[in-house]
């Protein structure tokens, strides 16, 4: 009589193992989900970043003809650099494949370096209840033109 008892007790028990598992399993998938979105986004805003630094570099590059080509890096207008970034960015439709996106562009024309920062948000496969916000990415692409003979 006590054995058909102890069996009783532990009916079900599997059940609520299964359910857990399956809860963690679900929970892990969706973690790995929108990680994999958020580092595809990542991904593609720093190959942008890159681009627009290289842009930025290239065209931003000044004096050449003027004072032929100097011992190291080529000197760089502040003007022309964020000009050549901007249209980068449009020519390439960053806002398209990024809605939202920022960027910033810092010039250091002491070592002839273009640094660009583009920040967007990430629209993620499984959304987050508790985010008010979607959350973004940040990447930093820099370049520089540099003299080689």
């Amino acid at each position: 009589m006590r054995q058909l008892m102890r069996r009783r007790d532990e009916r079900g028990q599997v059940s609520l193992l299964i359910i857990g598992f399956a809860t963690v399993l679900l929970l892990a998938i969706a973690v790995v989900l929108d990680a994999s979105a958020a580092y595809l986004h990542r991904q593609g805003l720093s190959t942008l970043a890159d681009g627009a630094a290289l842009q930025g570099a290239d065209l931003g590059a000044t004096g050449v003809y003027a004072e032929g080509l100097p011992d190291e890096r080529l000197a760089l207008d502040d003007t022309s650099v964020r000009a050549a970034v901007k249209a980068y960015l449009d020519q390439v439709g960053a806002d398209r494949r990024f809605p939202g996106v920022k960027h910033a562009v810092r010039v250091d024309a002491d070592a002839g370096l273009v640094r660009v920062t583009l920040r967007a948000s990430v629209d993620l496969p499984l959304r987050v209840p508790w985010l008010e916000k979607p959350p973004s990415v940040t990447a930093v692409g820099s370049a520089a033109v540099t003299v080689q003979r």
